[in-house]
Order: structure tokens, then sequence, then C-alpha cells
């Protein structure tokens, strides 16, 4: 049996980066993956659908030349090959893992793993120990009852993303991240979109004021958005998909090609061997403590297989806190609270701490400042002048409490007021500090100067 110090079961963004971290501090470790590295982030997540954002985001600039004082005569698109550049891409990020592993000197064991007790784990057949064993097993796409993926005319966000051909028509249900970006996309690319969302208002877990600047650019674009909707039924046995919605008029009979089900995601924990070990599961998560620590010695767990926002970038941080733990170093627990969310359809949104209503549920005292990109120089001059900047500070101390933006490369900008929040900066520091001009950046400052009655641009 072959011996490590950890094993990490799973090999995306949190696997992987855990795993590297691990070896660099001296561990000798083994990752265990049994499809490609990278996980689903690189391979079927995060990096692909931003290659298919990015020809979007061409074809929209092509479609638009005479805005920018330039003539083209009929720009078109192929879809196959805009789905080929993606997957090439996705390649080549899995091949980068492969190098980064043998680079760090970490055995990859091909293959479905199971837990097993007594710090074992099980790979086909062949058994593996090790002194720490790390869950990093993600997520995939949630099933609902009444939307049976079927791969083909019923889809998630894998089959979204290699089509063969493209679809006339699309309805989305669900109006998180994932829904909207391939809502963007495939309506960029021509297909006829309607987004379904059983909430009031799209990407729903954002600011309000966001949310309603995103709904109107959508629909702007041509989208049908459908809100405080849910859909309730399909019916596949006809050439079209009919499916039915259910709005507060009544129900309605859509017809489309396709279905894209984006109604979030579901833990890989099944079939893993958490009940034989004897790990503890609550609603779908393993349970951890602030070291990612199951209730079973030598058994820990990270990423979308815990509570907590399920992003790639969290996964990592989960991953490099737990291998630190483990090795003895002083580590800070993570602050939750200071998590950026980003999603990169057009425009694109990114947030990070309280919303304005979330502050005030809390009981703050708020300065509330507000810029639009249709005051910036550098957004006029770019042609992209949809969007704002949103910031939140505490009336009494000037903490820095929220920062929500959508526009144009905002999720570029939000690393400031990560950053800003970490280093606990105050308003008056952030307004101090020179923004350069003409950038999209400074409508952070200038926000920052509305919310303290400073503001020059308005």
């Amino acid at each position: 049996m072959s011996k490590y110090d950890i094993i990490v079961l799973g090999s995306g963004p949190g696997g992987y980066v855990t795993a590297i971290r691990a070896s660099q501090l001296g561990f000798k470790t083994a990752v265990i993956e049994k499809e490609n590295l990278g996980g689903v982030c690189l391979n079927w997540g995060c990096i692909p659908t931003k290659a298919l954002l990015k020809s979007a985001q061409v074809f929209d600039y092509l479609k638009h030349a005479e805005d920018y004082g330039l003539r083209l005569n009929n720009p078109d698109k192929d879809f196959t090959k805009v789905v080929e550049r993606s997957r090439g891409i996705a390649d080549g990020m899995s091949k980068g893992v492969q190098f980064l592993m043998k680079k760090n000197k970490i055995d990859v064991i091909d293959g479905y793993g199971t837990l097993k007790p007594g710090k074992k784990v099980d790979v086909d057949g062949t058994e593996y120990s090790a002194d720490h064993i790390i869950i990093a097993t993600g997520a995939k796409s949630r099933q609902l009852p009444n939307l049976p993926q079927d791969g083909k005319k019923v889809i998630g966000y894998r089959e979204a993303m290699t089509l063969k051909k493209q679809p006339k028509s699309m309805i989305v249900v669900g109006s998180g991240a994932i829904g909207v970006e391939f809502a963007h996309f495939y309506n960029a690319m021509g297909t006829d979109v309607t987004i379904v969302e059983y909430l009031p208002n799209l990407v729903p877990l954002e600011d309000e004021e966001v949310s309603k600047q995103f709904g109107r650019s959508f629909k702007k674009a041509g989208i049908k958005v459908m809100t405080n909707a849910s859909v309730e039924s399909v019916d596949i046995t006809g050439k079209k998909i009919k499916a039915t919605v259910k709005t507060k008029k009544g129900e309605e009979v859509l017809e489309a090609d396709i279905v894209l089900s984006a109604v979030g995601i579901k833990s890989n924990i099944e079939n893993i061997g958490l009940e034989e070990v004897g790990i503890m599961v609550d609603r779908d998560k393993i349970i951890v403590n602030d070291w990612y620590q199951t209730n079973i010695p030598g058994y820990y767990a990270i990423g979308d297989v815990v509570p907590g926002p399920a992003l790639a970038h969290v996964a990592s941080a989960e991953g490099i806190t737990c291998v630190e733990k483990i090795k003895g170093m002083h580590v800070e627990a993570i602050d939750y609270g200071n998590i950026p969310g980003c999603t990169y359809a057009t425009p694109e949104i990114a947030s990070v701490g309280y919303t304005e209503k979330q502050a005030k549920e809390e009981g703050y005292d708020i300065k509330v400042g507000k810029f639009p990109f249709s005051a910036s120089g550098k957004a006029s001059a770019a042609g992209t002048k949809d969007g704002f900047v949103k910031v939140i500070f505490d009336a009494k101390y000037g903490e820095w409490l929220g920062c929500h933006m959508i526009g144009a490369g905002v999720t570029d900008m939000i690393a400031e007021a990560v950053l800003g929040r970490k280093l606990e900066t105050t308003g008056h520091e952030v307004l101090k500090a020179i923004h350069p001009h003409p950038t999209m950046s400074e409508a952070v400052m200038e926000a920052v100067a509305d919310a303290y009655d400073e503001v020059i641009h308005l």
C-alpha cells in the first residue's frame, strides 16, 4: 500500500491548489482524479465559459463596428469554431495543471476514489493511505424533479458548452451566474433567449440596484426576461420543447429548441465513502470547523462540498488554509464576509461585503455613494457607458461595508474593495488615494466621493 502525508480527493481549483501548497510545505502528496485535472472549473466551468463569452464580446463589437467609425460587411460567426476555441483553451489549462503536478512532485492517481476508515482511500481496487485526507470533490449541476435533464433537449452547463449546433431558441431556467452568462452568450450569438427566474429580480443575490440595472441591460440586449416565474413542467415529446411557466398572471407555454437548467449546483458527496467513515453531513454539505477538519480525525473537506460560497477562489483559499494549519503554521480563519463574487455576462457584475439592504438590517447608520459609468470619460471613449459603482460605508467609523459594481471590466476592479476592506481602509483613505485618469477604476473613488458629498464629476 502506498503511503502519503496528504492525499487530496479531487483536482479542481480547490484540490490541485491544495496539493501544490502541501508539496511546497514538504508533504509527500498525491491527488486522486476520476476525470480531468483541473476539475469542473478548468474543464467545464470558469475558464471555457470565459472563452465563449470573449467570442461573444468580439462578435458584438463586430456587429457594432460603425459605432466606432469602422465599416464591416455582414460580420458572421462559426459556432462550431467558437466552441472548439473554448475547448482548446480548457485542454491547455488542464495540461498546465499536469505540468504543475510534475513540477511539484505530486503523484496523480487516475480513477474513482472512495474513502475508507483508517485514513485510507480505495481507487478502483487499490488502497492508498495518508496521515491526512482532504476531500475536494466539488459539485455538479442540480437536477429538479420537474426539470429532468436528458442531456439533449433539457441540458446542464456541460452540454451548453459543447452543443454541436447552435439552437434557434433557448429557455434558461435560473439567473445566477451560470444562467445569465449562458443567456448572454447565446443571445449574442443570435439565439432567441428567454430567461426564467423564480425571484423578483435577475441575479437575486446582488444589491437590488445592481439586479434592476442588470435586468434592464438584458432586456435592452433583446433577451426576454421573466421574473416571479417558475418552470412547472417540460414536454420534450415534440420537435420543439414546450415549457409550462407559472407567472403571477397565470400559466404560459413557451416553445424552444433547448432548455438550459441553471438552478444551482449539488455537492459531489454521494458514493465517496462518507457514511462508511462516519463523516457528518448536513443539507448536502460536509460539516467542518474553521480549519476544514471533519468530525473524524485525519479527514478534511474544502470547496463546494462544505458550507460557504461555491466559488473557485474560495476553494483554493480553503485548501491553502487547511494544509498550512496541518503544517502548524499561524493561520487566520477565512473571513467569509470579504469574499468577492463575479458574474461575467455583459454587463459584468462584481460585489463584496454587505448590500445596502443587509447593512441597514444589521443596524448600521450608512453612507451610500454611487457613480454611473455614463459620467466616466474612459467608459464614454470605450462605448461602455452602462452601469455604475456603488459603495456603502459605516457613517460613524468610515468602515467600508460593501462595494457593488455593474459594467464593463468590473470583475477586474473589485479587488480594490476586497483589499481595502481587508486592510480596514476608511472611506476618507480611499478618497485621498489618487486614482489614475482616465480609467474605469476611478469610478470607485468618485463613488466614495459621492458618499461623502465631495463628488466632482456629477
